[in-house]
């Protein structure tokens, strides 16, 4: 499916932000995991987290989805090895997260994926399982399909994460749930932490304690944190939010920012401060966006967020050095690095990311589809194509526009999409079926604030 984006100066009204996606695969697997009743709503229905939700039901069928609804109810059959290979689909983090969770239940699986995820690198997944003592075995690369055959989780193993990764902590900390083991994770850059919080939630033994450089306490000597979970019986509740999906919500903020006139409103949105560290990066480029209505959803920061056109300025990661820790910002911000790229195209001055390594082994190389979209809509940068970009944004000129290959990526996809907005002739996206992946009606929910976005043979 190709879809056209066509100029548009106006982006306004109220929206409700999407379920999120790391959560709702996470909820998923925690709440099928605690073996309990337990009721979810504003789950993300879209072909990820249903992934996720079929390859557990192949393992012990207790899961029910009805619209942004779930049910997971007690089982009566105890999981069994699947008959079929689990099939998830384009889900990295599903499979990443399902992998953890079969090596702690004990039993045997095969997970394979479309053509996209069997290229993705699991070995920084199996080798931690491995030394846990968990049994699998890897395409010839490194790459699914992965066969996980029976092993035995010791206790109170302890990994200290060579790259940070959200998926890796959550996969090896399910495992040590599934199998009742306790388990310690060292991350060295802080990544994402919903699993952490959903076990805070249902009441789990774990303790987050910061690691610091020498003996001061400060900013600057902030190194990461020391996650140490000791087996505990979680307690269900009888229900769960999930909370809008920050990254879906990025798109809406820069199409916000970088159109010419209105105002938007996106209710019920995740601010995770692991995840939505790119709301003070537009701030410190000049974007009009404010917060409200800030309140806790299961163990989960949540607000409104208004945005209004704004004269955008170039962007520089020593720009939050007084807030941030400088290696802590890419894995904050790696999922919205594409649209942070859109809103530094068309900001003032220069835009300077590095360490982007992690960003070339996502859906597509990211970086590398980055690349190739500025080329076609000529935006003006320099990159390695594989640790850093510099942007040099065109400010408020409107491009020509053109036609732009997404590599089948539904972040670089939407990314586009939204430039679109500011071409005289339109941009052109090719390959957007995953765009269901994670946010599903977008087309539809974009054209609802202004947008115009068509789908063309």
């Amino acid at each position: 499916m190709n879809l056209i984006s066509l100029k548009s100066d106006l982006i306004e009204g109220n929206i409700v932000c999407p379920g999120d996606k790391s959560i709702s695969q996470r909820i998923l697997i925690l709440g099928w995991l605690l073996n309990k009743n337990i009721t979810i709503s504003g789950f993300l229905n879209a072909e990820d987290p249903i992934s996720t939700a079929n390859a557990l039901n192949q393992i012990s069928d207790s899961i029910q989805i009805n619209g942004n609804e779930v049910i997971i109810e007690e089982r009566i059959v105890e999981p069994k090895n699947p008959e079929n290979p689990i099939d998830l689909g384009n889900s990295g983090t599903g499979m990443r997260l399902i992998f953890g969770l079969i090596s702690g239940l004990g039993i045997e699986a095969t997970l394979i994926g479309d053509d996209s995820l069997s290229k993705r690198p699991m070995r920084r997944v199996a080798n931690p399982l491995k030394e846990m003592g968990a049994s699998n075995k890897l395409n010839i690369g490194g790459t699914p399909p992965i066969e996980i055959s029976k092993g035995k989780i010791i206790d109170d193993f302890v990994y200290e994460m060579p790259v940070a990764s959200a998926q890796v902590k959550s996969s090896i900390m399910l495992a040590a749930i599934a199998a009742k083991k306790g388990i310690t994770v060292i991350e060295k850059n802080p990544t994402r932490n919903h699993t952490e919080r959903m076990i805070e939630y249902f009441k789990g033994n774990i303790e987050i304690s910061p690691i610091w450089w020498g003996e001061s306490k400060s900013l600057n000597s902030f190194m990461g944190n020391k996650i140490t979970y000791k087996h505990k019986e979680l307690i269900c509740p009888n229900h769960y939010d999930v909370v809008g999906d920050f990254s879906s919500a990025s798109f809406l903020i820069v199409a916000g920012l970088i159109s010419k006139s209105g105002k938007l409103i996106i209710e019920n949105v995740g601010l995770n401060p692991s995840r939505s560290l790119l709301i003070k990066i537009l701030k410190s480029m000049g974007g009009n966006i404010s917060i409200s209505n800030e309140r806790m959803v299961s163990n989960e920061e949540v607000a409104d967020i208004t945005i209004s056109p704004s004269k955008l300025k170039g962007f520089n990661i020593s720009d939050l050095s007084s807030e941030v820790p400088a290696d802590h910002v890419i894995p904050n911000i790696i999922d919205e690095i594409p649209i942070l790229c859109i809103a530094a195209a068309f900001a003032k001055g220069s835009t300077m990311l590095g360490d982007l390594e992690e960003l070339t082994v996502k859906e597509s190389n990211r970086l590398a589809a980055i690349c190739d979209g500025f080329d076609e809509i000529g935006i003006k940068y320099f990159s390695d194509r594989e640790s850093s970009i510099k942007l040099y944004g065109n400010y408020n000129e409107d491009i020509d526009g053109a036609e732009v290959n997404s590599h089948g990526d539904h972040r670089i996809a939407m990314s586009f999409l939204v430039a679109g907005m500011r071409s005289k002739n339109g941009i052109k996206v090719r390959d957007c079926e995953n765009i269901e992946t994670s946010f599903p009606n977008f087309t539809h929910i974009m054209n609802s604030l202004g947008m115009k976005i068509n789908e063309e043979d």
